[in-house]
This record gives structure tokens, C-alpha cells and sequence, in this order.
């Protein structure tokens, strides 16, 4: 039996010797490596912080107090030590334990994460909650990642003195987000990280609270001293100017250090950060030298041949890449940017090639938006590519800064549909609904190739608000296209097929199954419609109407929400203007999907062949 094995959870972790917790980080490092290769998922951030998840549940116990993972891409050694040992073989797996922290998933997930920089903020609940109904726990927010660079985190932070509730807050810095993270702020942890004064400041800790018992006298004690503990930081500090006293750098890699610190911490009734410093990918070669890479891997990775991530040029992001380079050699004003996502968004060629004209914000997907619209307002020709997911957090700004004054701020909305094991907080299932509320916006979505690049141009040439959505995967590169045809017009959709009785309408990733289900349906005697709807908002009216009125059954397939989606706009429009077709509509039902492949996703949302067929009164 491992020793993993043996200690089974957190309670196991109390009596092992120094060399046995060496060992036994090891051994959570091998299973994290074995199972994330096999599965995928997020391994760099969870290497990283094995030692500190130790130390955390050798002196915080779960059963009472709370510990809340940012984002959760760290969470890996938590969960294997937490009583998911047995299950962690499922990781991501449908109908197996999450990627991420769930509260419905295990009783020691405080909160359920996946968006970064909540952390904070939820401690800061937990901890007031206590207070009120005079409870005795501690509250732990571990946040990493570049999550504090966000700013819910800085509004949390601002907000700590206001709520007067004891936060111990770990920062687990890794100088990294998913690519180097960037800005002031990583610049000031940085120099905070240098500080000369490191092994000074720890042993004047150690030596202040020495044979100190109980907690008042090291409250007493750190705050007689918390002068000369700012004199031994740097001249700047931006935690203790927000009144939360700011422990470290200290090595996260050191069970042992950390333990007392986190000793320390329990009996110190202040809200204090605690920075702890560790490497992204540890004790894995090539997750330590490649950890943008290993940030996030899929199934069946190969630890020893890391080449390129799946989807290069050929995927929806890289065609999105590549367009947006032959607009800015066409155009100067044109510019690109992303929220940390330069690797996933594939901008890394335009940022190479146009360095002055590419920006990344890091995680301020509010900012970055603002920060477009106002290059906008300035005569530049801004795109942003972001994460349908993540576009979530900023819909105000796409209202208020980008539409309603119609700023020409181009919406690059990557992953638009369900994305498979990341699950439910990382589906982009919602933008068609929500941006086809927003005035002023166009929004397409595209088939091909093809169409995305010449979307990409009409844009620049137009000088408008718009969005084009593509999902995750591999983008086919012409569809249902003569040689050398033209794309179709400019807000217009595409008939491909020529049919009676029945037509199917597909939207962007869906028109190569609706295709297919064509060819099927024309086997047992019928000759189904197809139609490429391409542009969502505003729609195609003049175009949908005869196509609407000519047919009997009228079929719709998106990878979007049902709920104020694309079909429920077209039988709308057919019940206004009093056609007798029925119309059924394929989609993402009105629930959270949870993780699994793609295509058990769409299976499950009735998103294949044989339900559309089923939808249009046809036998399989």
C-alpha cells in the first residue's frame, strides 16, 4: 500500500514525520500526473501546490473551517486529500468527480468555483456569517494564478477593513496566470517577492511570538511590532495601506515553514495575507519549463512530447488569429487583445508580428472592454478575443461602453457552445441570448472558414459594434461552397440546400450536423431545406420569411440556451406573421450540463442527427 493510500485523507496527514510528508507529496504529484495526463485537465497550478495543501490541512481542519480554492485550478492535491481518493481516477469524466470545487460535490467544497477571483469576496461572507451567529472557525481564502490582478479582488480587498471579519488570505504565487501574468500589480508582488529583507523579517516573527501560548499575546506581540515589520518590508506595501497585514514571501514548497506560519495565523485575530511563493508545475521537468503549456492539458497528454496543444491554426481560435492579422496588414488601426488568454485565444502570431497593436490585460475582462471602447472612440479598430464565459463578466460593458455609443469594437466570442470537461461554469451557452437583448449589435456565426474570415473584414470596412461566435474545436475551412464562390452577402443567410416540407436551420457549429441530417432524411424519400442562418442579430427576415412559408415542418439546431435563443426568435417571428409550419427547436435545455465529452454533451441536448430526425417526423 503507498503511503497516499494509507493516509487516506487530511486526518492521516497529522502524525507523519518531515520525511514522510516529503514523501507523500511525491506520491500526490504521481497521481495528480497519472490522472489529469489520462483524463486532461489543469496540471501545472495543482503541481505547484501540493506542499501548501499539506501544511494547509496539517493545521486547518476542513470539518470546521473553511477553505476556499480560487478559480479551483489548484484544488487537485485538496480534493485527493479530502476523501475523494477513491474517485479521483473520474476526474472530469461524465458522471465523475468535477475539474473544479463544487459544493454539491463534496461537503469540504466551500464554495463552488471556476471563474477566477471570488475567493475573496466569499471568505469575506463566510467570516461575517461566523461573527454573527458567534461561531469559532477560521477562514481561508487560497487565491493564485494572477486571480488577485482581477478586480473583484480588488473590491473585496478594499471592502476587508469596512466588514471587520478575520480573513486569512494565501496568496500562492506563482508568477503566472495561465501565460506570465502582467501589469502593476504583478509587478509590485514581484518586487515584494525580491525583497532582500525575506530572512530577516521571518526569523523577527519567529523570534517575537517564541514561547508565546495562547493568542492575545501574539496578537499583542505582532501588533507591537507591526511597525517594524513595515520598516522591513519595502517602503510600499499595498495590503498593509488597506489595513491587512501582509506576511512573507515564504517558501511554498516548505511544509514545515508554512506550518508555522498557518499556526501563527489561527491565533492572529486581523484579516492578513500571507504570501507564499511557489513554481508552477513543480517536481514535473516538463510541466516546470513549459507550464503555459501544461497549464491545461486534454486526455491522453504525453508528458515527453508536448509539441503544440490541440488546435493550431487549423481550430476556429487560429482561423480568428489569422484574420485578424490580414486585417491589420490591410489597416493600421486595426488591433487585437485578450484577457490572459493569448495562448488559448492563438494571438500569439499577431502579437509577435504587430507587438504596438496587441494587448493583454491579464484577468480584467471589465477593463480590457472599456479599455477597447475607448480605443475605439479614439479611431482605432480594436478586436477582442475572449472566452464566451468569460465574456459574462463584462455584458455591462459590451451594453454601455461598446453599443449604445456604437463603438467599432469587434467581439471575438471563443468557445461559444459547450466546451466538455471543464463543465458547467465554462460553457458559452448564453451570449445569443443575452446579446440579442443589446441594441446596436450585430452578431454572426459563421460555418466556415470562409465566412469567419470575410465577418472579420466587413467589420473593419463597416466600423460597427460586432460579435462572431465560434466554438472549441477544429474549423472546417469551406462548407457546402462551390470553388471559388463569393460568401454570401453581408447580413444575409445561406440557403445550401434546396428542399420541400421539411427545412433545418442551422447556426454556426451546428450546420455540418443539419447537413448530415439532411442526408439521412433524403434516404427515406424527403428532400429536406438547409439553411446556413449566419447572422443572428440582426436577423435575415427578408430571407427566412419565403423559406418559412414554403415549408411544413421548420427545424432549428444552436449551441447556445434554448431559453431566448435562435429558434425561439424564428417561432416568434412565424406565429407574428401568421405561418402555419410547426417548428421545433434543438438546443441547450433550460439546466446546468455537466462535465463530459463534447459530444456527450450534445448527445445529452439532443444536439444529433437522429433527434433532429426525430424532430421532423422521420424514422431512423
Amino acid at each position: 500500500m503507498s503511503l497516499l493510500d494509507s493516509v487516506e485523507d487530511f486526518r492521516g496527514l497529522y502524525g507523519l514525520s518531515e520525511e514522510e510528508l516529503g514523501a507523500l507529496c511525491a506520491e500526490l504529484r504521481e497521481r495528480i500526473l497519472d490522472v489529469t495526463l489520462k483524463n486532461g485537465g489543469h496540471l501545472s497550478s495543482s503541481l505547484g501546490a501540493v506542499e501548501l495543501t499539506v501544511a494547509l490541512l496539517r493545521v486547518f481542519n476542513p470539518d470546521s473551517d473553511k477553505i476556499i480554492f480560487d478559480v479551483g485550478h489548484q484544488s487537485y492535491a485538496y480534493k485527493l486529500l479530502t476523501k475523494r481518493l477513491d474517485r479521483f481516477p473520474t476526474l472530469r469524466r461524465k458522471g465523475g468527480i468535477a475539474g473544479f470545487p463544487r459544493m454539491d460535490e463534496s461537503p469540504y467544497d466551500f464554495f463552488t468555483t471556476g471563474h477566477s477571483s471570488t475567493s475573496i469576496s466569499a471568505a469575506m461572507g463566510y467570516a461575517k456569517a461566523r461573527d454573527l451567529k458567534r461561531e469559532s472557525y477560521e477562514v481561508v481564502a487560497v487565491i493564485g494564478d494572477g486571480a488577485l490582478l482581477n478586480g473583484v479582488s480588488f473590491e473585496a480587498l478594499n471592502a476587508m477593513a469596512s466588514v471587520k471579519s478575520k480573513v486569512i488570505i494565501v496568496l500562492n504565487d506563482n508568477k503566472m496566470s495561465i501565460n506570465p501574468r502582467v501589469g502593476g500589480m504583478a509587478s509590485h508582488l514581484a518586487k515584494l517577492a525580491v525583497n532582500p529583507t525575506y530572512k530577516k523579517f521571518k526569523d523577527y516573527v519567529k523570534y517575537q511570538c517564541a514561547g508565546r501560548r495562547n493568542g492575545e499575546s501574539v496578537h499583542q506581540a505582532l501588533s507591537q511590532i507591526k511597525q517594524k515589520l513595515k520598516s522591513l518590508l519595502l517602503p510600499t506595501n499595498i495590503f498593509e495601506e488597506l489595513n491587512i497585514s501582509y506576511w512573507g514571501p515564504f517558501n511554498g514548497h516548505n511544509v514545515t515553514e508554512m506550518e508555522e506560519v498557518f499556526r501563527l495565523a489561527r491565533h492572529y485575530d486581523e484579516p492578513l495575507l500571507i504570501h507564499v511563493l511557489t513554481q508552477k508545475g513543480k517536481g514535473c521537468k516538463a510541466a516546470e519549463e513549459n507550464p503555459a503549456f501544461f497549464h491545461g492539458v486534454g486526455p491522453m497528454t504525453k508528458i515527453d512530447a508536448p509539441a503544440e496543444k490541440a488546435g493550431g491554426e487549423d481550430s476556429w481560435s487560429g482561423v480568428m488569429a489569422r484574420a485578424l492579422c490580414a486585417a491589420a496588414e490591410r489597416d493600421p488601426k486595426v488591433m487585437a487583445g485578450t484577457a490572459a488568454m493569448k495562448d488559448g485565444t492563438k494571438l500569439d502570431a499577431f502579437a509577435k508580428r504587430y507587438p504596438q497593436r496587441f494587448f493583454d490585460t491579464g484577468i480584467e475582462e471589465e477593463h480590457m472592454l472599456v479599455y477597447a471602447a475607448g480605443l475605439a472612440a479614439a479611431g482605432m479598430r480594436p478586436a477582442v478575443c475572449i472566452y464566451s464565459t468569460f465574456l459574462q463578466r463584462a455584458m455591462d460593458q459590451v451594453m454601455h461602453d461598446i453599443c449604445l455609443p456604437k463603438l467599432p469594437v469587434l467581439l471575438g466570442i471563443d468557445r461559444a457552445g459547450l466546451v466538455g470537461e471543464d463543465g458547467e461554469t465554462h460553457h458559452g451557452i448564453l451570449d445569443v441570448s443575452w446579446l440579442r437583448a443589446v441594441p446596436n449589435m450585430t452578431l454572426a456565426a459563421p460555418r466556415d472558414a470562409v465566412d469567419l474570415e470575410f465577418f472579420v473584414e466587413e467589420w473593419r470596412r463597416r466600423g460597427i459594434p460586432a460579435a462572431i461566435r465560434y466554438p472549441r474545436g477544429k474549423a472546417p475551412l469551406s462548407l457546402a461552397r462551390e470553388t471559388g464562390a463569393a460568401p454570401a452577402e453581408w447580413g444575409k443567410c445561406e440557403v445550401l440546400r434546396e428542399g420541400s416540407e421539411i427545412c433545418l436551420i442551422g447556426v454556426g457549429s451546428t450546420v455540418p450536423m443539419m447537413l448530415e441530417a439532411a442526408e439521412e432524411i433524403s434516404k427515406r424519400g424527403a428532400a429536406p431545406t438547409v439553411v446556413d442562418l449566419r447572422f443572428i442579430k440582426p436577423l435575415d427576415i427578408e430571407g427566412l420569411l419565403p423559406v418559412l412559408a414554403s415549408h411544413k415542418t421548420i427545424v432549428t439546431a444552436e449551441e447556445n440556451a434554448l431559453a431566448g435563443g435562435v429558434g425561439e426568435e424564428i417561432a416568434a417571428l412565424m406565429k407574428e406573421r401568421g405561418i402555419a409550419a410547426s417548428c421545433a427547436c434543438a438546443g441547450v435545455p433550460d439546466r446546468f450540463i455537466a462535465h463530459a465529452t463534447r459530444a456527450q454533451q450534445w448527445e445529452e441536448c439532443g444536439l444529433t442527427v437522429e433527434n433532429i430526425m426525430k424532430l421532423c417526423g422521420v424514422e431512423k
